[in-house]
């Protein structure tokens, strides 16, 4: 679909929204159009499909709460992607106070719960490239995930990361190569 067609398509959601007799009709679509995309967001930073559904339930509830004020500067796709990050950062640091972790020890958390999913499997490529993406920094992580993964431009994810494009390309570049080099190890 043209990016016109989405923005008047979003832009009509958003307007019904703000009428009280269309409200629940367009949160139901716009869920129904979004839900899937910000749950494979989430899901590819903590991993685990209960917490990902946990966050995704989060990340819906400040939308209806915010969705009435949102004034359409941005498109509404990223003020999504900014809430569901914003939530799964938030989680993430939760997470490791509450398992007293330091920083260095988040990517071990995060590979561990992947280790432990009940179709695991060592020698498959998809897990190997989960492996090596959870031991990226948090930062680079989301980056590559954003642009590998949802093939996000790097304005729209300037927008949503609020830094430069060029920022987020060295970011981007960083992080397949550390992907690169560990695939290549394994």
């Amino acid at each position: 679909m043209p990016q016109d067609a989405v923005r008047m398509e979003d832009h009509m959601l958003v307007a019904s929204f703000k009428n009280e007799q269309l409200r629940d009709a367009a949160f139901t679509k716009l869920v129904r159009k979004y839900q899937e995309r910000l749950y494979w967001h989430i899901r590819r930073m903590v991993v685990v499909h209960d917490d990902a559904n946990d966050i995704l339930q989060n990340v819906f509830i400040k939308v209806w709460r915010g969705l009435g004020d949102f004034r359409e500067e941005a498109n509404l796709y990223t003020w999504l992607y900014r809430i569901a990050t914003n939530e799964t950062l938030t989680w993430i640091e939760q997470q490791k106070k509450h398992n007293s972790v330091s920083l260095s020890g988040e990517e071990n958390i995060f590979a561990e719960r992947l280790t432990a999913q009940k179709d695991f499997s060592p020698n498959k490529i998809e897990w190997k490239l989960q492996k090596a993406i959870l031991s990226l920094p948090e930062k680079q992580r989301i980056v590559f995930n954003l642009r590998y993964f949802d093939e996000m431009p790097y304005d729209q994810m300037a927008e949503l990361l609020d830094t430069s494009a060029g920022a987020l390309k060295a970011s981007y570049h960083h992080a397949v190569k550390k992907v690169e080099a560990m695939l290549l190890n394994e």
